[in-house]
Parts: structure tokens; sequence; C-alpha cells
């Protein structure tokens, strides 16, 4: 009877230790680009193609001091802070508005409006980007900020996440606010978005990563050097006679340091925000 009782335990211990190594080596085999790339950074340009070193040998800095004082990185820095603060206040502030009208307004066309949200979410932005060029030529807002900005806006989860929530909360509060003379406008920043900042926040941050480390659009519609975002002005970092892989990688660094520094800062919100939009999408 014993042998029966220990056995099922023993092959699950077995069974959790194998999955526990499979996510060390899928954890490894991700992190090694990544490591890779910053000790390349830190070789010297001879060293880069000479020798293959997990660890270098006599670590320099000029490749990051050479991406500062020959680029206009700190100008593409303010374009990407720009761009990310700007789509991420814009979309965080009209998914809360259109997800709290949805849920909480009646209006001519509420279901056909959501259904055209939901369906839009099977559209993948990427189908859309010949006509958001076009578009934006025409308008002439090519190289700007706000060209940049627009078409990213599309961001129909955080709609549907903020209506979710939006449908969850008692209905007694909103009876309550409404008995002491609330209007709509109360209702939504002081009742309903108060209640939801946790959601806010996650939606932000991971609203904020998504749209710093954006590539194919702003590469598209900033043409000019000096309206690149960080992303997109690294692929300039090259040699005159060749692309310095040393230089290169530095730049993809110092273009990624914000964004991870972000995640590590706020990995709770930014998991959260992961598992909200994978609640939908499934």
């Amino acid at each position: 009877m014993s042998d029966k009782h220990v056995t099922p335990a023993r092959r699950f211990d077995l069974g959790a230790t194998l999955l526990t190594l499979l996510t060390i080596i899928a954890a490894l085999i991700w992190f090694f680009p990544v490591y890779w790339g910053i000790v390349t950074s830190l070789r010297h340009d001879d060293q880069t193609v000479k020798d293959f070193a997990l660890i270098p040998m006599d670590p320099t800095l000029k490749n990051y001091i050479f991406d500062i004082e020959n680029s206009n990185l700190p100008i593409w820095y303010l374009n990407s802070t720009i761009v990310s603060v700007g789509v991420t206040f814009l979309v965080v502030f009209m998914g809360a508005c259109t997800g709290f009208a949805i849920s909480q307004l009646n209006f001519p066309g509420r279901k056909a409006l959501w259904w055209m949200i939901l369906a839009s979410f099977m559209v993948p932005v990427s189908a859309l980007i010949v006509n958001h060029f076009i578009i934006i030529a025409d308008i002439k807002l090519l190289n700007t900020h706000v060209g940049i900005i627009l078409p990213m806006l599309i961001a129909p989860v955080t709609v549907i996440v903020y209506k979710q929530f939006f449908d969850g909360l008692p209905k007694e509060f909103r009876e309550a606010a409404v008995m002491d003379g609330a209007t709509e406008f109360n209702l939504f920043f002081r009742v309903f978005l108060p209640m939801n900042w946790g959601v806010t926040t996650a939606l932000a941050i991971i609203t904020f990563i998504g749209a710093w480390n954006s590539f194919l659009w702003p590469f598209l519609a900033a043409q000019d050097e000096m309206m690149m975002t960080v992303t997109v002005g690294i692929t300039a970092v090259q040699d005159t006679f060749g692309v310095a892989y040393g230089r290169v990688l530095a730049g993809a660094v110092l273009a990624g340091l914000p964004v991870a520094t972000a995640y590590l800062l706020f990995q709770r919100r930014v998991t959260q925000a992961i598992t909200l939009s994978a609640g939908i999408k499934g």
C-alpha cells in the first residue's frame, strides 16, 4: 500500500523537475542573444570577428561613447519619449472612455460599435501599414510626431479590457453616485476610473513598452534622421567600411535600456497586463 502512495508522488516530483529544467534551458537559450549582444558591445572592433569568447577580454565602453558622440542618439531618445508617452496617454485615455461608454451608457449604435471593436481586434495592424502611409502622406504628416503617433493609437484590446472591468463593478456604486447628483463625467473620473488604477497602470506600462519598441511604422513615417525614434536610429550607426558590430550592438543596448529598466521596476504590472491581454485573446 505504501508503494502505491509513494510512486505517484515520485512521478510528480520527477515531472516537476524535468519541467523546471526545460524552463531553465529555454530561458538560457532566450537570454543568450541578449548576453552576447552586451558582451560584443564591450569588445574592441578587431575582437568581434576574430575570436569567440563568452567573457570579453579587456572590456571597453568606447562603442557606447562613439554612439553618443557621433550620432543623434539624444534626439532619438527624445523622439521616442515623445511618441511613447503620447501613444500611452492617448491609448489608455481613449480606451477607458470608450470602454466606459460601451459598458455604462445607452446610445444608438452601441452594439454595432462594440462588434466593430471586436472585429478590429482580429485584424493585424501590419496589414494596414500601406493604408496608414498613404493617409499620413496625403495629410502631410510624414516626419512629424503626430504622424508617427496617430496610426499607433489602434489598440482595441485596451477598450475590451476596460469594458470587462467596468461591467464587473457592482451597480450599487453607480446608483449611489447618481442619487448624490453625479453626472456621467463625475461617474467616470471619480468612481469608475479610480477603482481601476491597477488595470490602468498595467495597461499604461505595457503600452509604453510596445510603443518604445515599435519599429516598422516609425521606420516608414520618420524618413528624416532628426525625427527618427531610437529603435530606427540605431540602424544608422554604421562604420564607413561596413557594419561595426560593437557600435551597432551598443546602440541596441542603449535603445533597450529604458524598457528593460521599466520592466524590472514594474514587473508585476507588466505581467498583469500580459495576462489580461492573453485572457482576451484566449
